[in-house]
């Protein structure tokens, strides 16, 4: 398993490979599948739940509209 510690939400997601599922839930506006794959990348639950609802009320300010 990689060492996420030092990586970015971005580049965690691109080395796990998960980029194009967590686009998808983005568009698709599922905050559970966010969640779920953003700690599949080691963000706390905390972490997880407060990006995902960062990313819902503003995608376009992430690069995800």
């Amino acid at each position: 398993m990689p060492d996420y510690s030092a990586m970015t939400v971005n580049e965690r997601l691109f080395v796990a490979n998960l980029i194009g599922r967590f686009d998808a839930a983005v568009r698709s506006r599922d905050k559970a599948k966010i969640v779920e794959i953003l700690l599949a990348v080691q963000l706390t639950p905390d972490q997880a739940n407060e990006t995902a609802t960062a990313i819902l009320a503003d995608p376009g300010r992430y690069g995800l509209s």
